[in-house]
């Protein structure tokens, strides 16, 4: 008989399944006693006796990466760590019952319509403890768990959506022999100046002028990476995903908008800030939003915008969700701010 674990692994809505196939991959015939022993431990709780766990080399990789992206579906973080699937779910189950992970709850919305959805972890407080310890990481708060019960679909569903974007990256780079991926990690080790890779490496702060009046403002891409080539040039980007929650444009320049956004960028290359904070010559901001419509909308904003000594609207590239699904951010047909067709190689 198989172990329980491996029926577990097989299908994450596997308290749903019954003798027939599903979508997962398939599942077995689940005797009774089969059916008691892999529905025993809760799915939101820890278990009051936890499975027999070992914490391995692989098991810290997994907690690092919950560490780096807050958010990580479980496919998410197979594809991180070069695992099966299988094998990941396994080892997320006993880390998540040993408390070294979590699970959030705001996902709990996503069962009663998607049972089979992956499931989502995030970085516990015996995970922070553990790469302190061992990593002598320096965390600006330590109780993730408290964080993550505060934590909104809405939240989640972001940073979910900017790390569909990162594995999709890393594997179309992994299918080219001659383009390696500059992670942020290996972009910040490399600032000119080290003052700024404490706490958030990548924050801004910008000064723009609207209507003759000077107002500074933060300024935090949803991702940041590079690209180098054989001949040892490279590319780097700045990453918006846009889910059209945020308004498109606003009066009040002191309120968050899209416009606001891409005037700060455009101030920042203007001004040379890349240059000095991360020892960029330039870039491009590369936006994923909702639909075409917001894209059309967004570009009309864009043309009006006005900052001297910046690239202007060529400095951005634009796609939808819908059109990116399904190819990959370096074979994928952007558009730029002029209307343009555009690649990122």
């Amino acid at each position: 008989m198989r172990p329980a674990s491996a029926y577990a692994s097989r299908c994450e809505s596997f308290k749903y399944c019954c003798t027939l196939p599903c979508s997962a991959g398939g599942c077995y015939n689940f005797s009774m006693q089969e059916i008691v022993t892999t529905t025993r431990r809760p799915r939101f709780r820890r278990a009051s006796e936890p499975p027999a766990f070992r914490l391995t080399d692989d098991d810290v990789v997994i907690i690092r990466q919950l560490a780096r992206h807050r958010f990580l579906r479980s496919t998410h973080i197979a594809a991180l760590v070069g695992r099966s699937l299988d094998r990941t779910n396994d080892r997320l189950s006993r880390l998540f019952h040993a408390g070294y992970i979590d699970r959030p709850r705001a996902q709990l919305d996503y069962y009663p319509t998607a049972g089979s959805a992956p499931m989502v972890y995030a970085l516990a407080d015996r995970g922070a403890r553990l790469l302190i310890e061992r990593d002598g990481i320096d965390f600006a708060n330590v109780e993730w768990s408290r964080k993550n019960r505060q934590a909104g679909r809405p939240f989640i569903e972001h940073q979910l959506e900017i790390v569909d974007f990162y594995v999709a990256l890393q594997r179309a780079v992994a299918r080219r022999g001659n383009l390696r991926l500059i992670h942020p990690d290996e972009i910040v080790a490399s600032f000119p100046d080290q003052s700024f890779s404490e706490r958030n490496p990548f924050a801004l702060r910008v000064k723009i002028s609207h209507q003759g009046v000077t107002h500074e403002i933060g300024l935090v891409p949803d991702l940041v990476f590079g690209l180098t080539f054989a001949d040892g040039s490279r590319r780097c980007f700045m990453v918006e995903i846009d889910r059209g929650t945020m308004p498109i444009a606003r009066r009040d320049i002191r309120q968050t908008s899209l416009e606001r956004k891409m005037h700060a960028y455009l101030t920042v290359h203007a001004t040379k800030q890349h240059e000095r904070q991360f020892g960029w010559k330039t870039f491009r901001v590369l936006t994923v939003t909702a639909d075409e419509h917001r894209v059309r909308s967004t570009l009309t904003e864009l043309r009006k915008l006005r900052v001297a000594g910046s690239q202007g609207p060529s400095l951005f590239f634009f796609t939808t969700r819908s059109e990116l699904c399904g190819t990959d951010p370096l074979s994928h047909v952007w558009q730029d701010g002029n209307g343009r067709d555009a690649r990122l190689i």
